[in-house]
């Protein structure tokens, strides 16, 4: 297992969208050890492939217990696509690619994700709260939408300096 670097913000594949996995097999596994090692690393909840330089349409999530929706963590989601989104809640967000950047967002209060797991089985994730927050943050990431798509005008303004060295590589 290897920790890699988390790209941050003005990194240009944060904006692209991502591949589709074709095949699970011991490349895709590897580098799943190796995003869930990183995101331990970094400390956060949750990690996509574009955030350590990679295309795959992957990412990693791990919630607490009392957060996970009775869904065993740590959750690999392959391919996955928002089946369904309901209701509304409202948090604070951050990320690992906008170090030390916290924001309210909107988000669903439920949302159904159909993926691809690990064995290469479809499998689906139901999840309400903080996985919830969490799954809709990583599928934004494959879709190349980012943290600061979500901040208001007054928001981005609030971080400006912090977003200016982010993107210019000095943070």
């Amino acid at each position: 297992m290897a920790v890699l670097e988390i790209l941050k913000y003005g990194a240009g594949i944060l904006r692209e969208k991502a591949e589709p996995v074709s095949e699970v097999n011991d490349e895709i596994r590897v580098l799943v050890k190796d995003m869930l090692a990183s995101m331990y690393a970094a400390e956060g909840v949750g990690l996509a492939a574009e955030q350590i330089g990679r295309k795959e349409a992957i990412f990693v999530i791990d919630v607490p217990v009392e957060e996970a929706c009775g869904v065993a963590m740590p959750l690999v989601l392959i391919n996955p696509v928002i089946r369904e989104l309901e209701g509304e809640q409202c948090g604070q967000e951050g990320c690992l690619s906008f170090p030390g950047i916290y924001i309210q967002v909107k988000r669903a209060e439920k949302v159904v994700v159909d993926y691809m797991d690990l064995d290469g089985q479809p499998a689906t994730v139901e999840a309400t709260g903080l996985l919830s927050r969490a799954l809709q943050h990583e599928i934004d990431h494959l879709n190349g939408v980012l943290l600061i798509d979500n901040m208001s005008a007054v928001q981005k303004v609030a971080h400006a300096g912090k977003l200016k060295r982010m993107k210019a590589g000095r943070l």
